[in-house]
């Protein structure tokens, strides 16, 4: 029942219980107090649907909130914190008209030491625009509708968590690479509407899932273009899928200053780069209205290791990401109440 049609029969049904106990004084007076009982209840029960309307941390999230105070708290300035590292103008993806600063490309390069040029890099952008959206939908917070997301990464933790009902509530759910739902429902969900990958991560999609694709080199965007055109792997991509599924429609490529601005603005330019998990979450932050962050951290001995997988390297950590680092942070986010962090078991 839509709303207008619900608030249409609760006044219908006031009117007539109204009529019903002043327009008969001469009925019987159980008659007329059972009218009025049934006019409470659906008044009472209204209130209380609007109530859990409003509230967008119900369990579930089961409803489309509308909170002002929701979304607006994040932009805080008296939050000098948060503020300090969160730039709202921040570019989040490729698109036409492409920007990239000398500075943002510098940085880029050094990942993976890659000599490719400005202009090479900018020609293989402009062909990745021939063949996926050059603009893409790009959500943006409102106050007046905030978007629930929840960001799910790999994490061990996740396993006998039992966050699947919670996470499949959200309006976005975003997961990470390779990160599986097939056997692992009760813990981590089945809708998926966002997956973060890049090449060596890759996974096939259904026809409804954006693919966000984080570059880490230039050879990343080829391998883009050819999986879904000649699906002719270049010579680095022999171990990984020379082709997959997924919807053209709706692939979005992040944008490398996107990058730069994790690592310096939000780690202080700890480690080599932002791990793809963390690189997410900040993402969560500039396109969804209320984030809800489940599967990140180490285990109990202090292993990255995953929940659909199990850990053979005992001294696994987290390579060029400052893991140790970016923990810290989320839990400062946590703190601050700008994002619910669900550590799992």
């Amino acid at each position: 029942m839509q709303p207008s049609s619900c608030c249409s029969w609760i006044r219908s049904f006031s009117s007539q219980s109204i009529m019903t106990t002043w327009q008969t004084p001469h009925q019987d007076t159980m008659t007329s107090w059972m009218s009025v009982l049934k006019l409470f209840t659906v008044l009472l029960c209204f209130m209380a649907a609007t109530v859990f309307l409003k509230k967008p941390n119900s369990f579930l999230h089961i409803f489309q909130p509308a909170d002002v105070d929701l979304c607006g708290k994040r932009l805080s300035k008296d939050d000098t914190w948060f503020m300090k590292r969160f730039k709202q103008s921040q570019e989040l993806f490729l698109s036409d008209p492409f920007s990239l600063s000398e500075a943002a490309f510098h940085w880029w390069k050094l990942i993976h030491k890659d000599q490719c040029s400005l202009a090479t890099f900018r020609d293989k952008v402009n062909a990745l625009f021939q063949i996926f959206p050059p603009n893409p939908h790009v959500f943006e917070p409102r106050p007046e509708q905030c978007r629930t997301c929840a960001v799910v990464g790999n994490s061990i933790n996740l396993k006998g968590s039992r966050y699947g009902r919670l996470i499949d509530h959200h309006h976005v759910i975003i997961r990470i690479n390779h990160g599986r739902t097939k056997g692992y429902e009760a813990d981590v969900g089945r809708r998926t509407t966002h997956r973060v990958m890049y090449p060596e991560s890759s996974v096939h999609l259904d026809d409804t899932t954006r693919l966000i694709l984080f570059p880490f080199e230039l050879k990343d965007l080829e391998w883009l273009i050819r999986v879904f055109t000649t699906r002719f792997p270049g010579p680095k991509y022999n171990s990984v899928k020379t082709d997959i599924t997924g919807n053209i429609n709706l692939v979005t490529v992040l944008n490398p200053a996107f990058m730069k601005y994790v690592h310096e603005s939000w780690l202080d330019s700890e480690g080599g780069y932002p791990s793809t998990g963390f690189m997410t979450l900040i993402l969560a932050l500039h396109i969804c209205g209320d984030v809800d962050v489940f599967g990140f951290g180490a285990d109990k001995d202090g292993n990255w290791s995953h929940y659909f997988e199990k850990l053979l390297n005992k001294s696994h950590k987290t390579g060029e990401h400052p893991g140790a680092y970016e923990y810290k942070v989320i839990k400062e986010l946590a703190k601050k109440q700008k994002i619910q962090f669900y550590s799992g078991k």
